[in-house]
C-alpha cells in the first residue's frame, strides 16, 4: 500500500538552515514535513511559505500538551496556517507526568474535551507516546491504556515503536491493540540496549524494530501517511535517505 512520507523536523534541529533541509528532503522525495513547536513559532505564515517553496506539505505538527490544553484556538489557527490536520501533544515533562491512575485519567479527559473543539474546526488530535507512558504504575496499570480509555474512542494516536520498545513494550502488540486510533505512524527505529552513539537511536531498518513484521498490519490502520525521525543523528540527511529508502523496499511508494 502506497503512504505519503514525512520528516519530524525535530531530528533535524541542530543542523540549520531549515531552507536547506526542506530542499534536502524534496530532492530525496518526501512528500512533507511534521514540525515541531520552535520550527513554526516566530510566524507560521512564514513556515508554510517555506515549505510551499520547497514542494512540500505538513499533515501534522508536534506542540505542547499544557499550551494546548490552554489555549486551544490558538493551535488551531496555526493548523490552519500551515496547513496540517492532525494536532499531536507529543511529551509531559517529567514534573507534570502523573504517579495515579486517575492523574493519568484526567489527562485523557482534557484530550477528549480539546478533541471536541478542533473536530468542530475540522481538524483531529492524536496523542504521541515517549516511554513512560508504557512503564506500570505501582497498581501495574500502564499509562497509555489508562489515558486513552478516559479520552473516548476519536481521540487518535501516533505512535512511535522504538519509545515502545525503550518503555518495555512489543510493538506488534501495540500495533494491533491501537490500530483504530492511529491517524500517523512513526517509523522511528532503536539500536540495541547499551548503544550511546547517537543516543542510542539509529535510522529505520538498521536498529531491533522488525518492521517487516509490523508492515503488512499498517494497512488495518486509518494511517495515510509515515514519519521518520531520530532523536540524536550525526548526519540527518543520511538519516532521511536511509530511513526513506528502506520504506520504499518495504512497499511505501506501491
Amino acid at each position: 500500500m502506497p503512504y505519503k512520507i514525512s520528516f519530524q523536523l525535530y531530528s533535524a534541529r541542530n543542523f540549520p538552515p531549515l531552507e536547506r533541509q526542506l530542499e534536502g528532503l524534496a530532492a530525496i522525495g518526501y512528500d512533507a514535513v511534521e514540525p515541531w513547536l520552535p520550527a513554526y513559532e516566530a510566524s507560521p505564515a512564514e513556515f508554510r511559505r517555506k515549505i510551499d517553496a520547497a514542494g512540500l506539505t505538513c499533515y501534522g505538527f508536534h506542540l505542547p500538551f499544557k499550551g494546548l490544553v490552554a489555549d486551544p484556538q490558538r493551535f488551531v489557527d496555526i493548523a490552519k496556517t500551515i496547513g496540517a490536520w492532525l494536532l499531536i501533544p507529543p511529551y509531559l515533562e517529567p514534573q507534570d507526568r502523573p504517579t495515579t491512575p486517575d492523574g493519568w485519567r484526567a489527562i485523557g479527559r482534557e484530550l477528549g474535551r480539546v478533541r471536541e473543539i478542533v473536530a468542530a474546526e475540522g481538524l483531529k488530535l492524536a496523542w504521541h507516546n515517549h516511554d513512560f507512558e508504557y512503564r506500570p504504575l505501582p497498581d501495574g496499570s500502564r499509562p497509555i491504556d489508562l489515558l486513552f480509555e478516559s479520552a473516548g474512542g476519536e481521540v487518535g494516536y501516533e505512535i512511535d515503536f522504538a519509545w515502545v520498545v525503550r518503555g518495555g513494550g512489543d510493538p506488534l502488540t501495540e500495533l494491533k491493540r491501537w490500530k483504530d486510533r492511529l491517524y500517523a505512524i512513526q517509523v522511528k527505529d532503536t539500536a540495541p540496549a547499551g548503544t550511546t552513539a547517537e543516543g542510542g537511536w539509529t535510522a529505520m531498518g538498521d536498529g531491533v524494530v522488525d518492521w517487516t513484521a509490523l508492515w503488512p498490519f499498517f494497512s488495518e490502520t486509518p494511517a495515510d501517511h509515515l514519519v521518520v525521525e531520530h532523536d540524536e543523528p550525526a548526519d540527518w540527511r543520511a538519516l532521511a535517505q536511509r530511513s526513506y529508502d528502506t520504506l520504499v523496499k518495504l512497499g511505501a511508494r506501491g
